[in-house]
C-alpha cells in the first residue's frame, strides 16, 4: 500500500503561547474535516528543537495535492507562520524498499 506522509514541524513563538493554544483548538478540526487525511498524529519534542511535529497522513500524492490546495487548508498554514517560529514541511512517500510496516514477532 502506497502512503503519503506530510510533516510539519515548528516551535512555537515564546510571546504567542496562549494565542496558540487557542488557535489548536480549531486548527486541527479544520485540517481534518477536508477530504483526504487518512491519519493524523502530534508530537512534542522530548528534547531540543523543534517543539512540534505533526504528521499527516494521505493515501497517494493526488490526495494530498488536493487536501493542500483546500483554502481552509491554505489559511490554517497561513495561522501557523504568524504564531510559530522555524516552519517548515516536508512530503514523503513510501519506501519501495519497505513498503509496509514490519513490526518485530512477540
Amino acid at each position: 500500500m502506497t502512503m503519503v506522509l506530510y510533516v510539519v514541524k515548528w516551535d512555537i513563538h515564546p510571546d504567542k503561547t496562549e494565542a496558540y493554544l487557542k488557535w489548536l483548538d480549531s486548527s486541527i478540526p479544520r485540517t481534518l474535516a477536508i477530504p483526504g487525511v487518512v491519519e493524523f498524529r502530534a508530537y512534542r519534542g522530548a528534547v531540543g528543537a523543534p517543539q512540534i511535529i505533526a504528521t499527516y497522513e494521505f493515501a497517494d500524492v493526488a490526495s494530498w495535492a488536493t487536501w493542500f490546495m483546500n483554502e481552509d487548508a491554505q489559511k490554517v498554514w497561513t495561522e501557523l507562520h504568524t504564531l510559530g517560529l522555524n516552519v517548515s514541511a516536508d512530503l514523503w512517500n513510501t519506501s519501495p524498499n519497505v513498503p509496509a510496516p514490519i513490526r518485530p514477532r512477540g
